[in-house]
């Protein structure tokens, strides 16, 4: 059996036919392109962090459970006592998870454009997924096309990014709740832009049997520790457990991850700096001729270039030492659009400076 028929044997059609996620070598480059919060820890806070990994016990399994870090989030988020958390390597493994739970073939339900990790995780599974466009003047639900898709297809789950990626917005929230309403399935509210953004739908676990909140750590600025957290009724969170695989979360990731959140202030201060540059940003780019950003509840900003231009603008800012995220090429809504994250001042203004040569380079 040659390599390529052995290939084609084992491995299913649905992987087979599938591009692996790329992520962009930022070597040399000013890092705008992937949601990081761009500032470090003070180095009062590192010491105390590193004299704490010293008593790591790395010769041992770290905790199944992950008890103290469990408890750590639901201080910080006040999640009422009688729902529980599901941790996962970053949100990507909570993704898999609750989709690898469902029967064969079932039907996976987002707007799009959404988090790609969405649809790439259903397409490895084999399972039915189904994106419905957002409105084009606004990136808002399209209440009518949703509700008509969930009657057709019954999706066993909804994932609403709340804010969106990519687009940056918060979805109407009037919307969200006719569509937990109408689903027959679970709806995962996927708020991992919550620090930068002023709404949450926590506090509403409670009153649907079938609504799940998902977090992560990441764009708050532990990107490296790769953590995540399901919220949601016991009964649910009970059944993912099972297909969870053990110790899905290190020992350095749980000492790491209380210690932080444990000092939470620094995280704090960082994040009002984002929002507070998210908004000059903002503004810099309405100046600029050509260039329409969109509001943005997240730490990046989408922005629309001049027709037919998004490519040259990107490849011309990162021939400038600055990276960004090209998202002309998903098409739909996002034609022309490229999106930039918030970073340091002076990163900021490295992009604002590339991003007008460029269109000097155009004109």
């Amino acid at each position: 059996m040659t390599q390529s028929n052995l290939i084609s044997h084992v491995i299913r059609k649905e992987v087979l036919a599938m591009s692996a996620y790329k992520v962009a070598d930022a070597t040399g480059l000013v890092k705008l392109d992937a949601m990081e919060n761009p500032y470090s820890w003070p180095e009062a806070i590192k010491l105390k962090w590193l004299e704490l990994l010293k008593d790591c016990p790395l010769n041992r399994y770290p905790d199944p459970d992950a008890k103290t870090l469990v408890q750590t989030l639901k201080q910080l988020t006040q999640i009422p006592d009688q729902f529980e958390m599901l941790l996962g390597n970053g949100s990507d493994e909570i993704i898999q998870l609750l989709l690898m739970a469902l029967p064969e073939a079932s039907a996976v339900l987002a707007p799009a454009p959404g988090f790609v990790m969405y649809k790439q995780i259903s397409d490895s599974l084999g399972l039915k997924y189904i994106g419905v466009p957002l409105l084009t003047d606004s990136f808002d639900l399209d209440l009518p096309a949703m509700l008509e898709a969930i009657e057709q297809h019954q999706p066993r789950v909804i994932f609403l990014a709340y804010p969106n990626n990519p687009t940056a917005n918060l979805f109407n929230e009037a919307a969200i709740v006719e569509i937990i309403k109408a689903s027959p399935g679970l709806v995962i509210i996927d708020e991992a832009y919550a620090p930068f953004a002023s709404a949450s739908f926590l506090d509403q676990l409670d009153c649907y049997g079938n609504l799940l909140v998902m977090r992560t750590v990441s764009k708050l600025g532990l990107a490296g520790l790769r953590l995540g957290y399901l919220m949601g009724r016991p009964e649910i969170i009970e059944q993912l457990n099972k297909i969870r695989l053990p110790y899905n979360i290190n020992s350095l990731t749980q000492m790491s991850a209380v210690f932080a959140l444990s000092n939470k202030t620094f995280f704090d201060e960082q994040t009002k700096m984002i929002c507070t540059e998210r908004g000059l940003v903002l503004n810099a780019l309405n100046e600029l001729n050509g260039i329409t950003p969109f509001p943005s509840a997240a730490n990046f900003i989408l922005f629309k270039t001049p027709e037919n231009t998004a490519t040259d603008i990107f490849l011309s800012i990162k021939k400038q030492g600055v990276l960004i995220k090209n998202m002309a090429g998903q098409g739909g809504v996002l034609t022309d659009c490229l999106r930039v994250t918030i970073g340091k001042p002076e990163e900021n203004r490295a992009f604002l400076e590339a991003l007008k040569c460029s269109l000097r380079e155009l004109n």
